[in-house]
């Protein structure tokens, strides 16, 4: 039997980003849905299942710490990776403290977006920031 694909919601503004980071992810054998906002992120997770979401902390929309505790709310379970860039490592803390399972700076290789999401959707690792 073989194993499903990691199922992963990718919510982000920058579309470009999105697109070229789905493409990637889906050659590698994740199954990706994307969501170019805050409230879209929110109403594809009520229709579907995931494994791991990464949520982009700055939306358009909406903010993502917010975002973040809507999903919490609505799939306790599920773990969120934070990306985050603009020096805003502070929020990403914040979004540590909210349930996030952890965050990256943006740009991030796509390797190490990809092996914290295997550690998610594992569960076997928790937050490395937790120690702070």
């Amino acid at each position: 039997m073989s194993e499903s694909p990691v199922r992963v919601l990718l919510v982000d503004d920058e579309i470009g980003f999105l697109d070229v980071l789905a493409k990637r992810m889906g050659k590698r054998g994740y199954a990706v849905t994307t969501a170019g906002s805050g409230a879209e992120g929110i109403q594809v997770l009520r229709g579907n299942d995931f494994d791991v979401a990464v949520l982009d902390l700055k939306l358009e929309d909406m903010d993502g710490i917010e975002v973040l505790q809507i999903m919490k709310k609505m799939v306790p379970d599920l773990p969120v990776i934070m990306l985050t860039g603009h020096g805003s490592e502070q929020a990403a803390r914040e979004g540590v403290k909210s349930g996030a399972f952890d965050y990256l700076l943006k740009p991030c290789a796509l390797d190490d977006l990809l092996d914290k999401i295997g550690e998610a959707a594992a569960g076997t690792a928790f937050s490395q920031n937790e120690t702070e």
